[in-house]
Protein backbone atom coordinates (compact mmCIF):
# COMPACT_ATOMS: atom_id res chain seq x y z
CA UNK A 1 0.00 0.00 0.00
CA UNK A 2 1.21 3.55 -0.97
CA UNK A 3 1.83 6.06 1.87
CA UNK A 4 -0.40 8.28 0.72
CA UNK A 5 -3.01 5.74 0.98
CA UNK A 6 -2.25 4.45 4.36
CA UNK A 7 -2.23 7.85 5.71
CA UNK A 8 -5.82 7.99 3.76
CA UNK A 9 -7.23 4.92 5.68
CA UNK A 10 -5.62 5.86 9.11
CA UNK A 11 -7.20 9.17 8.90
CA UNK A 12 -10.73 7.32 8.13
CA UNK A 13 -10.38 4.68 10.48
CA UNK A 14 -9.42 6.49 13.49
CA UNK A 15 -12.49 8.74 12.83
CA UNK A 16 -15.07 5.73 12.99
CA UNK A 17 -13.08 4.33 16.23
CA UNK A 18 -13.49 7.70 17.86
CA UNK A 19 -17.19 8.06 16.45
CA UNK A 20 -17.98 4.31 17.71
CA UNK A 21 -15.96 4.95 21.00
CA UNK A 22 -18.60 8.00 21.58
CA UNK A 23 -21.37 6.04 20.64
CA UNK A 24 -22.83 8.05 17.81
CA UNK A 25 -25.10 6.79 15.23
CA UNK A 26 -24.22 7.41 11.33
CA UNK A 27 -26.18 8.01 8.22
CA UNK A 28 -24.84 5.82 6.07
CA UNK A 29 -21.48 4.41 6.97
CA UNK A 30 -17.94 3.30 5.83
CA UNK A 31 -16.83 0.56 7.44
CA UNK A 32 -13.98 -1.72 7.80
CA UNK A 33 -12.13 -5.21 9.36
CA UNK A 34 -9.03 -3.91 8.65
CA UNK A 35 -9.17 -6.23 5.67
CA UNK A 36 -12.32 -5.72 3.69
CA UNK A 37 -13.79 -2.71 3.61
CA UNK A 38 -17.95 -1.60 3.01
CA UNK A 39 -19.77 1.62 2.41
CA UNK A 40 -23.24 0.77 3.88
CA UNK A 41 -25.78 3.08 2.88
CA UNK A 42 -29.14 3.57 5.12
CA UNK A 43 -31.46 1.24 3.61
CA UNK A 44 -28.70 -1.35 3.69
CA UNK A 45 -27.29 -1.39 -0.21
CA UNK A 46 -23.69 -0.72 -0.98
CA UNK A 47 -22.19 2.25 -2.73
CA UNK A 48 -21.16 4.95 -0.05
CA UNK A 49 -19.79 8.32 -1.74
CA UNK A 50 -17.39 10.35 -0.59
CA UNK A 51 -14.38 7.93 0.54
CA UNK A 52 -11.05 7.75 0.14
CA UNK A 53 -9.75 7.19 -3.65
CA UNK A 54 -9.69 3.89 -4.84
CA UNK A 55 -6.63 2.79 -6.92
CA UNK A 56 -6.30 1.82 -10.73
CA UNK A 57 -8.64 5.16 -11.26
CA UNK A 58 -11.58 3.42 -9.26
CA UNK A 59 -13.16 6.92 -7.66
CA UNK A 60 -14.15 7.85 -4.27
CA UNK A 61 -17.00 5.97 -3.82
CA UNK A 62 -16.96 3.26 -1.35
CA UNK A 63 -18.77 -0.23 -2.39
CA UNK A 64 -16.69 -3.42 -1.69
CA UNK A 65 -12.64 -2.65 -0.94
CA UNK A 66 -9.88 -4.34 -0.59
CA UNK A 67 -7.43 -2.63 2.25
CA UNK A 68 -4.49 -4.67 0.69
CA UNK A 69 -4.82 -3.17 -2.84
CA UNK A 70 -7.02 0.01 -2.15
CA UNK A 71 -9.34 -1.04 -5.26
CA UNK A 72 -12.40 -1.90 -5.27
CA UNK A 73 -15.48 -3.96 -6.89
CA UNK A 74 -18.83 -2.83 -6.44
CA UNK A 75 -18.30 1.38 -6.94
CA UNK A 76 -16.87 2.13 -10.10
CA UNK A 77 -18.64 2.95 -13.41
CA UNK A 78 -22.17 1.89 -12.51
CA UNK A 79 -22.66 1.30 -8.56
CA UNK A 80 -25.02 -1.24 -9.19
CA UNK A 81 -25.47 -3.07 -6.12
CA UNK A 82 -28.55 -3.41 -4.38
CA UNK A 83 -31.36 -5.65 -2.93
CA UNK A 84 -35.25 -6.00 -2.55
CA UNK A 85 -37.96 -7.75 -1.12
CA UNK A 86 -41.75 -8.83 -2.37
CA UNK A 87 -44.94 -10.67 -1.52
CA UNK A 88 -45.16 -12.25 -4.89
CA UNK A 89 -49.47 -12.88 -3.99
CA UNK A 90 -50.04 -8.88 -3.31
CA UNK A 91 -47.72 -8.05 -6.59
CA UNK A 92 -45.98 -5.51 -3.88
CA UNK A 93 -42.34 -4.87 -4.01
CA UNK A 94 -39.79 -2.91 -2.35
CA UNK A 95 -36.08 -1.96 -3.55
CA UNK A 96 -33.11 -0.22 -2.63
CA UNK A 97 -30.48 0.19 -5.78
CA UNK A 98 -28.50 3.72 -6.33
CA UNK A 99 -27.77 3.33 -9.76
CA UNK A 100 -30.82 1.15 -10.90
CA UNK A 101 -34.42 1.67 -9.69
CA UNK A 102 -33.30 3.85 -6.18
CA UNK A 103 -35.44 3.38 -3.25
CA UNK A 104 -39.21 2.14 -3.80
CA UNK A 105 -41.57 1.33 -1.46
CA UNK A 106 -39.42 1.32 1.39
CA UNK A 107 -39.97 3.04 4.82
CA UNK A 108 -36.62 3.26 6.64
CA UNK A 109 -36.90 2.88 10.64
CA UNK A 110 -33.65 3.08 11.63
CA UNK A 111 -29.52 3.26 10.37
CA UNK A 112 -26.57 2.56 13.33
CA UNK A 113 -22.84 2.15 12.93
CA UNK A 114 -19.92 1.74 14.20
CA UNK A 115 -16.23 1.71 12.82
CA UNK A 116 -16.86 -2.15 11.74
CA UNK A 117 -20.60 -2.65 11.75
CA UNK A 118 -23.27 -1.37 10.20
CA UNK A 119 -27.28 -2.20 10.78
CA UNK A 120 -30.05 -1.06 8.89
CA UNK A 121 -34.11 -1.99 9.24
CA UNK A 122 -36.71 -1.11 6.95
CA UNK A 123 -39.98 -1.68 6.06
CA UNK A 124 -42.36 -2.85 3.48
CA UNK A 125 -44.65 -0.41 2.73
CA UNK A 126 -48.04 -0.90 1.36
CA UNK A 127 -50.08 1.08 -1.04
CA UNK A 128 -52.16 2.40 1.93
CA UNK A 129 -49.12 3.32 4.00
CA UNK A 130 -49.11 0.20 5.90
CA UNK A 131 -45.82 -2.29 6.81
CA UNK A 132 -46.14 -5.73 5.27
CA UNK A 133 -42.49 -6.69 5.90
CA UNK A 134 -39.86 -5.55 8.28
CA UNK A 135 -36.27 -6.13 6.64
CA UNK A 136 -33.26 -5.92 8.72
CA UNK A 137 -29.53 -5.99 6.97
CA UNK A 138 -27.26 -6.68 10.11
CA UNK A 139 -22.97 -6.02 8.39
CA UNK A 140 -20.11 -7.44 10.88
CA UNK A 141 -17.32 -9.06 10.43
CA UNK A 142 -16.78 -12.36 11.15
CA UNK A 143 -14.57 -13.95 13.88
CA UNK A 144 -13.33 -16.84 11.99
CA UNK A 145 -11.82 -15.29 8.88
CA UNK A 146 -10.55 -11.40 8.16
CA UNK A 147 -11.72 -11.95 4.19
CA UNK A 148 -15.71 -11.96 4.93
CA UNK A 149 -18.37 -10.25 6.41
CA UNK A 150 -21.43 -11.62 7.61
CA UNK A 151 -24.17 -9.84 6.55
CA UNK A 152 -27.39 -11.49 8.65
CA UNK A 153 -30.96 -10.83 6.65
CA UNK A 154 -34.19 -11.09 9.07
CA UNK A 155 -37.22 -10.46 7.21
CA UNK A 156 -40.39 -10.42 9.37
CA UNK A 157 -43.82 -10.56 8.16
CA UNK A 158 -46.01 -7.63 9.53
CA UNK A 159 -49.00 -8.52 7.29
CA UNK A 160 -51.48 -9.77 10.05
CA UNK A 161 -51.99 -12.76 7.27
CA UNK A 162 -49.74 -16.23 6.88
CA UNK A 163 -47.64 -16.14 3.69
CA UNK A 164 -48.01 -19.50 1.32
CA UNK A 165 -44.73 -21.42 0.97
CA UNK A 166 -42.96 -19.39 -2.39
CA UNK A 167 -44.97 -15.80 -1.38
CA UNK A 168 -42.26 -14.26 0.10
CA UNK A 169 -39.48 -13.44 -2.16
CA UNK A 170 -35.81 -11.72 -1.83
CA UNK A 171 -33.00 -11.21 -4.77
CA UNK A 172 -30.01 -9.59 -4.07
CA UNK A 173 -27.74 -8.04 -7.03
CA UNK A 174 -24.97 -6.19 -7.84
CA UNK A 175 -22.08 -5.63 -10.79
CA UNK A 176 -18.50 -6.45 -10.60
CA UNK A 177 -16.19 -3.41 -12.09
CA UNK A 178 -13.08 -4.33 -10.91
CA UNK A 179 -10.95 -1.93 -11.12
CA UNK A 180 -12.87 -0.23 -13.94
CA UNK A 181 -15.98 -1.43 -16.17
CA UNK A 182 -15.45 -4.08 -18.46
CA UNK A 183 -12.31 -5.18 -16.90
CA UNK A 184 -13.16 -8.01 -14.93
CA UNK A 185 -13.39 -12.03 -14.79
CA UNK A 186 -16.92 -13.59 -12.81
CA UNK A 187 -17.37 -16.81 -12.15
CA UNK A 188 -21.21 -18.68 -10.87
CA UNK A 189 -21.18 -21.38 -8.59
CA UNK A 190 -23.50 -23.28 -6.86
CA UNK A 191 -26.48 -23.31 -9.09
CA UNK A 192 -28.83 -26.69 -8.76
CA UNK A 193 -29.91 -28.30 -11.72
CA UNK A 194 -33.75 -27.84 -10.03
CA UNK A 195 -34.63 -24.31 -8.26
CA UNK A 196 -37.69 -23.63 -6.43
CA UNK A 197 -39.75 -24.24 -2.95
CA UNK A 198 -41.17 -27.09 -4.84
CA UNK A 199 -37.51 -28.44 -5.58
CA UNK A 200 -36.52 -28.48 -1.69
CA UNK A 201 -34.33 -25.19 -2.63
CA UNK A 202 -34.45 -21.69 -1.79
CA UNK A 203 -33.18 -19.89 -5.11
CA UNK A 204 -35.63 -19.84 -7.73
CA UNK A 205 -32.82 -17.61 -10.36
CA UNK A 206 -29.39 -16.45 -10.75
CA UNK A 207 -27.76 -14.71 -13.39
CA UNK A 208 -24.29 -12.75 -14.09
CA UNK A 209 -26.81 -9.74 -14.88
CA UNK A 210 -25.75 -7.35 -12.81
CA UNK A 211 -27.74 -4.14 -14.57
CA UNK A 212 -31.67 -5.47 -13.08
CA UNK A 213 -33.34 -3.77 -10.37
CA UNK A 214 -33.59 -4.85 -6.82
CA UNK A 215 -37.25 -6.00 -7.89
CA UNK A 216 -37.55 -9.36 -7.22
CA UNK A 217 -40.66 -9.34 -8.99
CA UNK A 218 -39.50 -8.15 -12.07
CA UNK A 219 -38.66 -9.78 -15.36
CA UNK A 220 -36.01 -12.52 -14.79
CA UNK A 221 -34.68 -12.48 -18.57
CA UNK A 222 -30.82 -12.12 -17.90
CA UNK A 223 -28.77 -10.09 -21.23
CA UNK A 224 -28.62 -12.17 -23.68
CA UNK A 225 -25.42 -11.20 -24.90
CA UNK A 226 -21.96 -12.57 -25.69
CA UNK A 227 -20.42 -11.46 -22.44
CA UNK A 228 -23.74 -13.31 -20.70
CA UNK A 229 -23.47 -17.12 -20.50
CA UNK A 230 -27.09 -17.27 -19.31
CA UNK A 231 -29.47 -17.99 -16.72
CA UNK A 232 -29.36 -20.56 -14.15
CA UNK A 233 -26.13 -21.60 -14.72
CA UNK A 234 -22.79 -22.34 -12.95
CA UNK A 235 -19.70 -20.68 -14.94
CA UNK A 236 -16.06 -20.16 -14.18
CA UNK A 237 -14.32 -16.92 -15.76
CA UNK A 238 -16.11 -15.35 -17.87
CA UNK A 239 -15.08 -12.02 -18.99
CA UNK A 240 -16.79 -8.86 -19.94
CA UNK A 241 -18.59 -6.34 -17.77
CA UNK A 242 -21.27 -8.75 -15.36
CA UNK A 243 -22.03 -9.33 -11.75
CA UNK A 244 -24.41 -11.43 -10.00
CA UNK A 245 -27.89 -11.84 -9.52
CA UNK A 246 -29.74 -14.09 -7.40
CA UNK A 247 -33.88 -14.52 -6.92
CA UNK A 248 -34.95 -16.68 -3.81
CA UNK A 249 -38.33 -17.72 -2.35
CA UNK A 250 -39.40 -18.65 1.18
CA UNK A 251 -41.46 -21.56 3.57
CA UNK A 252 -44.52 -20.53 4.03
CA UNK A 253 -44.36 -17.74 6.73
CA UNK A 254 -47.02 -17.28 9.82
CA UNK A 255 -47.80 -13.43 10.46
CA UNK A 256 -45.24 -12.40 13.05
CA UNK A 257 -43.07 -14.82 12.26
CA UNK A 258 -39.44 -13.69 10.59
CA UNK A 259 -36.84 -15.95 8.38
CA UNK A 260 -33.27 -15.43 8.80
CA UNK A 261 -30.57 -16.20 6.68
CA UNK A 262 -26.74 -15.03 5.40
CA UNK A 263 -25.06 -12.94 3.09
CA UNK A 264 -21.73 -12.40 2.71
CA UNK A 265 -19.02 -10.00 1.03
CA UNK A 266 -15.38 -10.58 1.09
CA UNK A 267 -12.22 -10.27 -0.41
CA UNK A 268 -9.12 -12.56 -0.43
CA UNK A 269 -5.73 -12.10 -2.09
CA UNK A 270 -6.20 -15.26 -4.12
CA UNK A 271 -8.44 -17.94 -5.09
CA UNK A 272 -7.39 -20.64 -2.60
CA UNK A 273 -7.70 -18.35 0.43
CA UNK A 274 -11.16 -17.23 -0.73
CA UNK A 275 -11.68 -21.19 -1.07
CA UNK A 276 -10.40 -21.22 2.29
CA UNK A 277 -12.29 -18.55 3.93
CA UNK A 278 -16.14 -19.86 2.33
CA UNK A 279 -15.31 -22.94 4.66
CA UNK A 280 -14.09 -20.73 7.81
CA UNK A 281 -17.27 -19.43 8.20
CA UNK A 282 -18.07 -21.63 11.41
CA UNK A 283 -14.24 -21.91 11.96
CA UNK A 284 -14.07 -25.50 10.53
CA UNK A 285 -12.41 -25.87 7.42
CA UNK A 286 -13.62 -29.09 6.65
CA UNK A 287 -17.47 -27.83 5.15
CA UNK A 288 -17.83 -25.13 3.43
CA UNK A 289 -21.12 -22.51 4.34
CA UNK A 290 -20.87 -20.90 1.38
CA UNK A 291 -22.17 -22.75 -1.19
CA UNK A 292 -23.81 -20.34 -3.80
CA UNK A 293 -21.25 -17.42 -4.91
CA UNK A 294 -19.71 -15.57 -7.53
CA UNK A 295 -16.07 -14.59 -7.66
CA UNK A 296 -15.20 -10.78 -9.41
CA UNK A 297 -11.24 -10.27 -10.05
CA UNK A 298 -8.98 -8.14 -12.57
CA UNK A 299 -7.99 -9.60 -16.08
CA UNK A 300 -4.85 -9.13 -16.93
CA UNK A 301 -3.02 -6.02 -17.15
CA UNK A 302 -1.17 -3.17 -14.99
CA UNK A 303 -3.39 -0.67 -13.50
CA UNK A 304 -2.40 3.13 -11.93
CA UNK A 305 -3.96 5.34 -10.10
CA UNK A 306 -3.72 8.17 -7.61
CA UNK A 307 -2.63 5.43 -5.27
CA UNK A 308 -0.15 3.86 -7.26
CA UNK A 309 -0.11 0.80 -9.73
CA UNK A 310 -0.96 -2.98 -9.10
CA UNK A 311 -0.80 -5.88 -11.88
CA UNK A 312 -3.44 -8.63 -12.10
CA UNK A 313 -1.65 -11.72 -13.06
CA UNK A 314 -5.43 -13.09 -14.59
CA UNK A 315 -5.84 -13.53 -18.14
CA UNK A 316 -8.30 -12.27 -20.95
CA UNK A 317 -9.78 -15.42 -22.28
CA UNK A 318 -11.90 -17.86 -20.60
CA UNK A 319 -10.51 -20.47 -17.91
CA UNK A 320 -11.18 -23.29 -20.62
CA UNK A 321 -7.83 -22.33 -22.13
CA UNK A 322 -6.29 -24.02 -19.32
CA UNK A 323 -3.89 -20.67 -18.37
CA UNK A 324 -3.01 -20.74 -14.81
CA UNK A 325 -4.10 -17.87 -12.74
CA UNK A 326 -3.76 -17.51 -8.58
CA UNK A 327 -6.74 -14.55 -9.23
CA UNK A 328 -4.42 -12.22 -7.33
CA UNK A 329 -3.82 -9.52 -6.23
CA UNK A 330 -7.86 -9.92 -5.49
CA UNK A 331 -10.48 -12.03 -5.05
CA UNK A 332 -13.74 -10.65 -4.16
CA UNK A 333 -16.69 -12.43 -3.15
CA UNK A 334 -20.58 -11.90 -2.90
CA UNK A 335 -22.21 -15.30 -1.68
CA UNK A 336 -24.83 -17.26 0.56
CA UNK A 337 -25.11 -19.37 3.40
CA UNK A 338 -26.74 -22.61 1.86
CA UNK A 339 -26.88 -26.16 3.19
CA UNK A 340 -29.23 -28.92 0.87
CA UNK A 341 -30.43 -26.06 -1.12
CA UNK A 342 -32.18 -23.78 1.66
CA UNK A 343 -30.77 -20.63 2.72
CA UNK A 344 -29.23 -21.34 6.41
CA UNK A 345 -29.16 -19.03 9.27
CA UNK A 346 -26.70 -16.45 10.24
CA UNK A 347 -23.85 -17.76 12.32
CA UNK A 348 -23.44 -15.86 16.07
CA UNK A 349 -21.97 -12.64 15.78
CA UNK A 350 -18.36 -12.13 17.66
CA UNK A 351 -15.86 -9.83 17.65
CA UNK A 352 -13.43 -9.99 14.95
CA UNK A 353 -9.21 -10.38 15.86
CA UNK A 354 -8.05 -6.97 15.28
CA UNK A 355 -5.13 -6.54 13.35
CA UNK A 356 -2.15 -5.44 14.72
CA UNK A 357 -2.60 -1.83 12.42
CA UNK A 358 -6.25 -1.77 13.54
CA UNK A 359 -5.08 -2.30 17.36
CA UNK A 360 -2.32 0.36 16.83
CA UNK A 361 -5.75 2.76 15.76
CA UNK A 362 -7.68 2.03 18.37
CA UNK A 363 -5.49 3.11 20.75
CA UNK A 364 -4.54 5.75 19.11
CA UNK A 365 -8.19 6.81 18.91
CA UNK A 366 -8.00 6.21 23.11
CA UNK A 367 -5.17 8.18 23.77
CA UNK A 368 -6.74 11.09 21.90
CA UNK A 369 -10.06 11.11 23.76
CA UNK A 370 -8.11 10.61 27.11
CA UNK A 371 -5.65 13.70 26.38
CA UNK A 372 -9.26 15.59 25.28
CA UNK A 373 -10.60 14.79 28.75
CA UNK A 374 -7.34 15.81 30.80
CA UNK A 375 -7.50 19.41 28.74
CA UNK A 376 -10.97 19.71 29.99
CA UNK A 377 -9.73 18.72 33.02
Amino acid sequence: MKPKMSRLWCTAAVAMALSALAGTAQAAAIITNGTVTLGVLDQGHLNVPGGPPAAGGGGTTVGLRSNATASDSTAPGCTCEGWGVAIASLGRFGNANSAVGGVQNLSLVSFASTASTATSITNLMSAAGLPLLQIKHEYAPLATTPYLYQVAVSITNLSGVDLAAGDLRYRRVMDWDIPVPGREVNSLQGVPALLGIANGTNLLYASNDGFESGNPLSSNNGRPSPGYPGDNQNFTDNTGDNGALFDFQFEALAAGATRQFATFYGVAPNFATADLARSLVDGDATDVEIGLYSYGRCASGTFTGSQGTFTCDGFTTPHTDGSPSTGGPNVFIFGFGVAGGILTPPEPPGPSVPEPGSLALLGLALAGLTAARRRRA
